[in-house]
């Protein structure tokens, strides 16, 4: 059972494609093995800056022999037939046999394929891998046809057996001609070694200072580096997207810790551990009394004779130069905060385009700070500092800190927002309205930084909405999804009752004004203007739009409304594009509580409901329903009121009336009749007074006690009887059961 090592030797390879690559090897090749027959019993995959490695062991020495047995046809088939058949085949007409079928007798071919050598297999498998290897870029070189994400030096390719005899695979590609032969660390050991085996090869490497394993290289520089700022009573700044690029950059990872000069203490420590990272690739390192990034570490790719210390004094030298850009750039921002406030520096915001359809990221400011002052009270935010924050919270945006490193935006607005002394809310705000950026990121909690994050994110999804640029797909080039997710947990993490209806109507209104006030008439952005004013009155477009045009006729006759009008054409599109929005966050909503368990029939039979566009409202009325329907009363319930359903509507179908009214104790004939009436005058109020609360599991404890009298009915009483009295009572009696439980939500959507 021999033993596979493959190492592709090349410049050095990005660290961002390294472990991608490293898992493309290893999967393209067993998967080609297998096909080819040969099965395996492990497989791992490496990868440095200079090498991808993949070792295969439990190989087979050969494939194994197969045989096929192929139907072709009749026997008295055409001759061409026959012979196209044979040739598919791979066989001669003399080796088909004769076999009785069912509908006559039919030809049949067994194929025979002979095992080949596990050296062969992998010679072609590799050769057709090198040559279609899915890097996310390459390159050619020399004049070679080959192509690779850096020039490819070499291929090491041999089979090790369980004596220990190795057998260098026979292979070339594009000139290059596999060996068993590899190199160590470019500068400490460069001189080629051959190996025997996977361990031999492992061992030799990591004695020619290259460091195979980069779970390995990850560890070795985060203990070390732990171990240095320790030692000087310092904490490294944890980031581990940065220790996977340096063990990327290394093979063998020499940790160095250095000083910051004293000039730039001051900065922000994000500023600091934000230009390190992103010019040098440093680690920041902290004092955990005071919070400051007071060092760095650095790791180097080789040993020196002086321990580091011309490459830490070359490294410090460089990074005075970067943070020297970062300190004029904080010192210029403070200088226009101080001089003209937030203020002032989002004024050029005006000239700034957000969406070459959506106006300046000014216009989009004004449209985030009058949404958040309407979001504020339902939020327990100030109005008028939900609307300042707002006005502010895009103002680092102009700053020369944002312009040389866009990830520090909204961080840099605080500490302007703190600069220019602000209330603490409106700073928080600048910093918190952004997220949360992803699954795993803090929803805000503070009610100011709560409204202003609504709103702009509702801003967001409103003007793609109205441009019509939303997600298709999988594409998703301006983050709706993210934006709708966001909604989504500031609504339930803060329990929050927003009545999305009324703010997305309102803001694709405003929208609209943006979109058309160079072009509208005056009349008619005072029009909308108007209908924006009354939304906030009448909760809802249609009603506010239908309000001011009767105050417009009845004050100035009939308003101009007619097609192509903007007025005609706003009030056609709003309601299709707010219903369409609204859709979309409730998709959104289905996919976050899915892993509560919470099935999609099941919030589609809450969505049914008044009200579904207060999302908490929404979830507290699923969860009840999910809950209730997981019990044995609930889903027996649910079956009684399904079967009371089905008989209603196929009568009153077949009668043409509905049956809604009526229903008379008078007329029971049996106990179990009168069991029912009594059960549903009972359960009736309760279920009412709870769904008024909103006490969601309390209507459906209450719906629970209907679930055996209903279960009795069915069973001692017969709905359609030949007496059109009794018949028709009966069938009132099952229309009240269902009006009362839909009143907690359309069990009609539920499955089941």
């Amino acid at each position: 059972m021999p033993d596979l090592l493959i190492e592709l030797f090349s410049e050095e390879i990005p660290a961002r494609m390294q472990a991608r690559a490293a898992d493309d090897l290893r999967r393209l090749m067993t998967d080609a093995l297998v096909e080819a027959g040969l099965t395996y019993a492990g497989a791992r995959a490496f990868s440095t800056p200079r090498r991808l490695t993949l070792s295969v062991h439990g190989l087979p020495a050969e494939s194994p022999t197969t045989r096929e047995e192929r139907k072709g046809p009749r026997v008295d088939a055409p001759e061409k037939a026959i012979e196209g058949f044979c040739r598919g085949a791979g066989v001669a007409r003399e080796d088909l046999e004769i076999r009785d079928e069912k509908k006559g007798q039919v030809w049949f071919a067994t194929i025979t394929r002979p095992g080949r050598p596990a050296a062969e297999i992998v010679a072609g498998e590799l050769e057709r891998i090198i040559r279609h290897f899915p890097w996310p870029k390459s390159m050619r070189w020399g004049a070679g046809s080959l192509r690779w994400v850096r020039p490819l030096h070499a291929i090491l390719c041999i089979l090790t057996d369980d004596e220990g005899e190795r057998q260098v695979v026979e292979m070339e590609v594009d000139g290059i001609r596999a060996g068993a032969a590899t190199r160590g660390h470019r500068f400490m050991v460069p001189e080629p070694f051959s190996v025997a085996s996977f361990d031999d090869y492992e061992a030799k490497l990591k004695r020619a200072r290259v460091v195979l394993d980069a779970g390995e290289r990850q560890a070795a520089i985060w203990q070390e580096a732990t171990n240095q700022a320790f030692a000087a009573g310092l904490e490294v700044v944890e980031d581990r997207g940065l220790l996977s690029e340096v063990a990327g950059l290394v093979e063998w990872p020499v940790v160095l810790m250095g000083r910051i000069d004293e000039a730039f203490l001051g900065l922000p420590p994000e500023v600091l551990q934000t230009s390190m990272k992103e010019h040098q690739k440093f680690f920041s390192v902290k004092n955990p009394k005071t919070g400051r990034i007071e060092r760095f570490v650095t790791v180097a790719n080789v040993e020196t004779a002086d321990h580091g210390a011309t490459i830490l004094a070359g490294n410090q030298k460089v990074l005075a130069a970067r943070l020297s850009d970062a300190k004029f750039f904080w010192e210029n921002d403070l200088r226009t905060v101080r001089e003209k406030g937030l203020e002032g520096m989002a004024e050029g915001l005006a000239s700034v385009t957000f969406h070459n359809k959506l106006g300046s990221q000014a216009d989009r400011v004004e449209r985030i700070a009058a949404l958040a002052r309407e979001i504020a009270p339902l939020v327990g935010a100030e109005a008028d500092l939900a609307e300042r924050a707002a006005k502010v919270a895009k103002a680092d945006l102009q700053s020369e800190m944002v312009g040389e490193f866009p990830e520090l935006q909204g961080l840099m607005g605080r500490y302007y927002a703190e600069a220019q002394g602000l209330r603490a809310e409106v700073a928080a705000a600048c910093e918190e309205h952004y997220s949360p950026l992803g699954p795993g990121d803090a929803v805000p909690s503070a009610p100011v930084s709560v409204a202003v994050a609504l709103a702009d994110k509702i801003d967001t999804l409103t003007g793609f909405w109205a441009i019509d640029e939303k997600p298709t797909g999988s594409k998703d080039p301006y983050a709706l999804r993210r934006a709708a997710l966001g909604v989504i947990r500031i609504a339930m993490d803060g329990n929050h009752r927003l009545p999305l209806d009324r703010f997305i109507d309102a803001q694709l209104l405003r929208q609209k004004i943006t979109l058309n006030r160079h072009e509208a008439s005056g009349d008619e952005i005072d029009t909308l203007e108007e209908i924006l004013d009354e939304i906030a009155h009448r909760g809802v477009f249609g009603a506010a739009f239908r309000a001011v045009l009767d105050r417009l006729h009845a004050r100035d006759g009939a308003p101009d409304t007619a097609n192509g009008s903007l007025i005609h054409k706003v009030g056609e599109i709003m309601p299709d594009l707010s219903d369409d929005l609204l859709a979309f966050l409730h998709d959104r909503l289905k996919v976050h509580l899915r892993d509560e368990g919470l099935r999609h029939d099941v919030i589609d039979a809450c969505l049914a409901m008044p009200g579904n566009d207060d999302l908490t409202l929404l979830v507290h009325r699923a969860r009840a329903l999910g809950a209730f329907l997981s019990t044995e009363d609930g889903e027996n319930l649910l079956q009684g009121f399904k079967r009371a359903n089905n008989i209603l509507r196929q009568a009153e179908e077949k009668d043409g009336v509905e049956y809604s009214f009526g229903a008379d104790v008078k007329f029971a004939e049996t106990d179990e009749e009168r069991a029912l009436f009594a059960a549903l005058d009972t359960a009736e109020p309760r279920i009412a007074a709870a769904l008024e609360a909103e006490d969601f599991a309390a209507a459906m404890t209450a719906m629970a006690a209907l679930r055996a009298p209903i279960d009795a009915f069915f069973d001692a009483v017969q709905v359609n009887v030949d007496a059109a009295v009794i018949r028709r009572n009966r069938l009132n009696l099952l229309s009240r059961i269902r009006h009362i439980c839909l009143q907690a939500a359309d069990l009609t959507r539920v499955e089941g």
